[in-house]
């Protein structure tokens, strides 16, 4: 049944006329569809009760899950009159990951009692649809006019029951690249400061030094400092960093974006030399500052504040106002699947 929906994709398209508005192709069958049938009886109460629409149970076709979703009254949301719109929905997707895309020909049916044949529309010249995670849903705004479809003379509302169909053939699903972004607001009460008292600084002989660990935006940090620079600022500049400090809290798919700022306070006149950052944290790329943050011949003067009884005070600092604090974002590269 479904080779034989494949075979007649294209003589549709050319065997009947189009509506030229909606590119939409009619033809008369009666071959019942191949993948679901779905009746309702009293059909008027669903008018009556003013119900928006009516969604059949879950059906398998192509190796996928679809439901057919019928406007008794048409798609409001489409402002659509004096029709009946009925759609197929691509359902229980979850398990298809991000980025998934799947491409569809199919043909939506309504019975005709007194003939016992089917009206079927698809989109003509046997055009495929592309599902996916932002359009799980695609049919006819306008798939029959309410009043030839009450009239029942023409047989598709009979003893106030009626009968529609879909036939889906799948095409393919393809290769592609998603990802999911979320964003993680945090609220001013969210927003922290960790200050870093580092006592005997000029007898710091390590390479490299760490604050302890602190928690901002649900994510453990430290500061790191080399006392004599490292890399272009090595020998000339004290060098500062934020890093992220537990590593197994994020998956190898996971990104933080965080807005800081990075001091070394002025303990005189509160002129602190500041920088401020942002950017993109990972397991691959685990802190992010500066190697020349501050040079050391302007650092070691008095007059500057920032060496005061051999005590230097480094902060970090998510910024105030400045939206999103933290986002995290997560990417998968998908492989491709042909059904």
């Amino acid at each position: 049944m479904e080779n034989d929906f494949a075979d007649q994709v294209g003589m549709f398209s050319d065997s009947f006329p189009s509506s030229p508005s909606l590119s939409i192709s009619r033809s008369i069958s009666n071959v019942p569809p191949a993948h679901f049938l779905l009746k309702i009886e009293t059909f008027s109460s669903l008018v009556e009760n003013n119900v928006e629409n009516c969604e059949s149970l879950e059906f398998d076709a192509g190796g996928y899950k679809w439901k057919l979703v019928v406007y008794p009254n048409g798609n409001k949301n489409k402002n659509v009159k004096d029709h009946i719109s009925l759609y197929l929905a691509m359902v229980d997707t979850s398990s298809l990951g991000l980025g998934w895309e799947v491409y569809v020909i199919f043909r939506l049916f309504v019975l005709d009692q007194n003939k016992d044949e089917f009206l079927i529309l698809q989109d003509a010249m046997g055009k495929e649809r592309r599902f996916h995670v932002l359009k799980l849903e695609w049919g006819f705004d306008q798939f029959i006019p309410l009043e030839e479809f009450n009239d029942a003379s023409n047989g598709y509302l009979v003893g106030d029951t009626c009968v529609f169909g879909a036939e889906v053939l799948v095409k393919e699903r393809n290769k592609c690249k998603g990802e999911c972004l979320f964003l993680a607001k945090l609220t001013s009460a969210s927003n922290y400061k960790h200050v870093w008292k580092i006592e005997n600084f000029s007898k710091l002989e390590a390479k490299l030094y760490e604050s302890e660990v602190f928690v901002a935006g649900n994510q453990k940090w430290k500061i790191k400092l080399y006392p004599k620079g490292q890399g272009v600022g090595r020998g000339s500049h004290i060098s500062v960093y934020l890093a992220l400090a537990d590593l197994s809290t994020i998956t190898r798919d996971s990104k933080i974006y965080v807005h800081f700022t990075l001091r070394i306070r002025d303990q005189v006149l509160s002129k602190h030399n500041e920088k401020k950052a942002s950017t993109w944290l990972s397991t691959s790329s685990e802190d992010w500052g500066w190697s020349t943050f501050v040079e050391l011949s302007y650092f070691n003067k008095a007059e500057n504040g920032f060496l005061m009884n051999d005590v230097c005070i480094v902060e970090a600092e998510q910024e105030h106002g400045s939206g999103p604090q933290l986002k995290i974002r997560i990417g998968q590269d998908f492989l491709n699947s042909v059904t």
